[in-house]
């Protein structure tokens, strides 16, 4: 009972209030929201839902935090980053199974997630931790993520246009790429998550948690052990994180059509408002990552963002692709030139700052700079 007060706490019981009370409003409200939005009423409310999706955004960072303190990496950073990414897969998947078509979402999805997690977050991270003394990663778990990435993000976007038929898959083909895709990354989680943990710890780390003070013990039984001595906090914190990470991705899915009706007006490409959707729905990671660079936990920054774009792309092909073939909808995967050389350059400038043997300034400068060219594709 202790720890379960200890869990669920004022704070928490707020954020959990304000998080889903404003997206039931935001249903209540669906008519008088719906476009053309009057100017002072559209601001108003995007500023309201940012404030309240900032106020969860803390709220999960918080619950991450103390489940990677008990579980170490890689397990803590992976309930942070399936509960986000499951909820975004299911937003899409949801999407593409109401009226209208819906071919380019998983291709505009994914690249800008991409973008996001492979020069943003990590440049400002390298930015803010590599200042010192710089940021050190396990070098064998830094190649698993890009070798998956290099693979995925190859069949995905370069095979479908050069193969399949129309900027797409044929259905043999589709079938083929999603059970393959699902597979790999279903061996890749098993892997990281037994045999190769270690890849993905922090390097010289000893396998350890903390205690109820916050203070990191020595654990020798493991992960199973860890989990049977803290089952009720680990289950509680990892529901309260779910539950506070949902409304999140659920208000930024009810800003779309606010933002597209705001950029509109501004004469902005519609392609910016999915990206600053993308950001919000990723705020948590990335704050979390920004905090574990500023620690200097180079590696927990890797498995925050790497971790989550291969669970991104692992996941969401496979599931677009499936309700493609099942609805009739034709996916389109090929890429905009500029978009395909951008997303190559990402994985290349990812592989250098791999090699290095402490991540600095410079390098989080040269992620954030290929960021802003993607920006302004983004803009053209």
């Amino acid at each position: 009972m202790a720890a379960t007060t200890r869990i669920l706490n004022g704070a928490a019981i707020t954020r959990l209030a304000v998080g889903w009370g404003a997206f039931v409003l935001t249903l209540l409200l669906g008519r008088f929201l719906e476009p053309p939005v009057p100017a002072p009423l559209l601001v108003a409310t995007l500023v309201a839902l940012i404030a309240v999706i900032l106020g969860c955004a803390f709220g999960v960072v918080h619950e991450a935090e103390h489940l990677a303190r008990r579980l170490g990496d890689p397990y803590g950073t992976l309930v942070l980053t399936l509960s986000i990414v499951a909820v975004e897969v299911i937003l899409i998947s949801a999407v593409m199974l109401g009226p209208g078509e819906h071919a380019t979402i998983a291709r505009d999805s994914v690249t800008a997630v991409a973008m996001i997690i492979l020069c943003l977050i990590p440049g400002i991270a390298y930015l803010v931790g590599g200042r010192k003394a710089g940021l050190r990663i396990n070098p064998t778990g830094g190649s698993a993520y890009l070798a998956m990435l290099l693979v995925l993000m190859a069949i995905a976007f370069a095979l479908a246009p050069t193969v399949g038929s129309d900027g797409g898959f044929t259905s043999s083909q589709a079938w083929i790429v999603a059970v393959g895709t699902l597979a790999a990354y279903a061996y890749f989680l098993y892997r990281q998550t037994g045999a190769q943990a270690a890849d993905f710890r922090e390097i010289g780390e000893e396998r350890s948690t903390a205690n109820d003070a916050g203070a990191v013990v020595r654990e020798d039984g493991g992960f199973r052990a860890v989990l049977a001595t803290h089952r009720r906090e680990i289950i509680g914190r990892g529901v309260l994180l779910i539950a506070t990470a949902v409304p999140i991705v659920l208000l930024s899915h009810e800003m779309a059509a606010l933002l597209d009706d705001g950029m509109g007006r501004l004469g902005a490409p519609p392609a910016l408002a999915g990206l600053l959707i993308a950001c919000i729905v990723f705020l948590p990671e990335s704050i979390t990552a920004v905090r574990a660079a500023a620690a200097g936990e180079g590696q927990r920054v890797l498995n925050l963002c790497h971790g989550a774009l291969v669970s991104t792309v692992g996941l969401t092909i496979p599931a677009v692709l499936v309700i493609g073939e099942l609805t009739g909808q034709h996916v389109l995967l090929a890429e905009s030139a500029a978009n395909g050389v951008l997303l190559a350059a990402a994985l290349g400038l990812t592989a250098v700052t791999f090699a290095a043997r402490r991540i600095g300034p410079i390098h989080g400068l040269a992620h954030v700079a290929l960021f802003g060219a993607y920006l302004l594709a983004v803009l053209a």
